[in-house]
């Protein structure tokens, strides 16, 4: 392995990897990537896999819509295929509150150029007719949102990182880092010591962890999710978008001539775990019935369970640290690391570079917190 690095990036899921790739291809050398298991095995295997930017934060919005402009050419940079499906978003709204909290979320997204509209109860069962109307009072659509697959993401990026002359690192643990004064000197980690003046942590859950080895308080707590593949559903229509009842944070997408569906649990709570259980599932069912209930006739034929980074304020941290030289940090996501992934990889890389990002990421630092000034998202599912 490396025993020098210009940079050391913490964790080989999209972030990680998007981060890797923009270092190399901007010319950045000896980038290398550490991830104690396989590429994508923690959080980013267990996705979703939707992509969007129907956000009501403008940073939100502006990272998402970014990264949609990355998915899109995918296939010609880094070159591989993710199975992007650009079948839309569309949020299910049932209360006065939610309709008029989309509908200036939409404004914004307009302003800012993504085509998200706001539509009637009718128009929402025939882009998802699935659903039920019962009680529906609106809902809002973007066409150019939709789903694609984690793990393609990652190894694209992955290859994409190695072909700029990224040293990607498997099966390596950090186990610590060490620092002089107010500066990073190296990585320890169980295959040997790296020195480096730089570390990124994309560590996802574990970010705290990783944060605490150099001092840095990076609040991020991991929250179990779990999602539930069906059997085969027919007619299932080619262009069924992801579809999500705001008010239970139900939602499915198709997966291959299935579907795949989750919502929230309350009953959570913090923890690594990521055994599956069916507590849940009571919940889901009610959902289920209320707003969808042709889905109850559906068989469960898999799933699986995995972790959300949460913040307090379901906000993503993204910037570098003030009271250490040199470690930057992009963590935090509660959900949405995956689909800002690219657009991220490019603000830490100009970051890492002393350049202006396209956006700026400043009121996402982790200092927010301790400024009493949380950056709330509203859009959470």
């Amino acid at each position: 392995m490396n025993r020098t690095a210009r940079v050391v990036v913490v964790g080989g899921g999209v972030i990680g990897t998007s981060i890797a790739y923009h270092l190399a291809r901007a010319g950045v050398p000896d980038v290398v990537l550490v991830e104690r298991d396989e590429l994508a095995s923690g959080s980013t295997s267990r996705a979703a896999g939707g992509v969007r930017a129907q956000f009501s934060d403008e940073l939100n919005i502006q990272l998402g819509a970014r990264s949609l402009e990355a998915f899109a050419r995918f296939a010609e940079e880094p070159g591989h295929d993710i199975g992007l499906h650009r079948v839309g978003y569309l949020f299910l709204l049932s209360a006065p509150d939610e309709v008029e909290a989309f509908r200036a979320g939409v404004r914004l997204q307009n302003a800012l150029g993504v085509p998200s509209r706001m539509i009637d109860p009718a128009e929402a069962r025939r882009l998802s007719p699935l659903i039920s109307t019962e009680g529906l009072l609106a809902a809002a659509f973007s066409p150019d949102d939709g789903h694609c697959t984690p793990e393609a993401v990652v190894q694209g990026y992955a290859a994409g990182a190695r072909r700029h002359g990224a040293t990607l690192l498997r099966h390596c643990e950090v186990t610590g880092i060490e620092t002089h004064g107010d500066s990073v000197t190296a990585v320890v980690t169980d295959l040997g010591r790296i020195a480096t003046d730089t570390v990124v942590c994309a560590a996802g859950a574990w970010s705290r962890g990783i944060g605490a080895m150099a001092g840095v308080d990076l609040p991020v707590e991991p929250l179990r999710r779990q999602i539930a593949v069906t059997e085969p559903v027919p007619g299932l229509p080619p262009g069924l978008p992801m579809t999500i009842d705001f008010t239970s944070s139900l939602y499915f997408h198709a997966e291959g001539p299935g579907l795949l569906l989750g919502m929230s649990d309350p009953d959570e709570t913090p923890g690594f775990s990521t055994r599956t259980h069916d507590r849940w599932i009571p919940r889901l069912y009610e959902a289920m019935r209320h707003r969808a209930p042709a889905l109850l006739d559906l068989r469960r034929t898999g799933g699986w369970a995995g972790l959300y980074e949460v913040t307090p304020d379901h906000n993503a941290l993204i910037g570098e640290a003030r009271s250490l030289s040199r470690f930057l940090y992009a963590t935090g996501f509660s959900g949405h690391g995956f689909l800002q992934g690219p657009a991220v990889g490019e603000v830490v890389r100009d970051l890492y570079l002393g350049r202006a990002p396209f956006v700026d990421v400043g009121p996402l630092s982790a200092d927010r917190f301790a400024a009493d000034a949380p950056r709330h998202e509203v859009n959470v599912v």
